[in-house]
């Protein structure tokens, strides 16, 4: 009678590490077939959302401004060209403020949610709405 518990105990620990074991290849197997296509897929997404935040230009006028890139490099008039010096330096000048913008807007963000965690209790009366009856 013993040993009849003890080989069903066995047969039991037997069939369980057949399962893991079979278990273990089907994480192997899925694993091989993540590292084959997550790259790929990393890379298509990345490309997506780098085409995403690309501006968009006609098709058209893409081709007229190369064109006109391509014939002269200088553009035809003095006040386009102060416009465009302009305009690349204000562009320069919002890029490289920007860390700062985020940083700003990020202590604002924290403030706000620290006043929203406030209980009632600490707004003045004279700021709470009258309800009306």
């Amino acid at each position: 009678m013993a040993s009849e518990v003890v080989e069903t105990h066995e047969a039991e620990k037997n069939s369980e590490v057949v399962k893991l074991e079979s278990d273990l290849k089907q994480m192997a197997q899925k694993i091989l077939e993540y590292r084959t296509t997550l790259p790929d897929q990393l890379s298509s997404t990345l490309h997506s959302i780098l085409d995403a935040h690309r501006p968009y230009f006609p098709l058209g006028a893409s081709e007229q401004n190369m064109s006109r890139e391509e014939t002269s490099s200088a553009p035809e008039d003095p006040e386009t060209a102060k416009k465009l010096k302009l305009l690349n330096e204000k562009i320069s000048s919002n890029c490289s403020a920007m860390p700062i913008v985020l940083k700003r807007m990020k202590d604002c963000i924290t403030r706000i949610e620290k006043f929203d965690s406030y209980k009632d209790a600490t707004i003045h009366p004279a700021f709470k709405r009258k309800k009306t009856g």
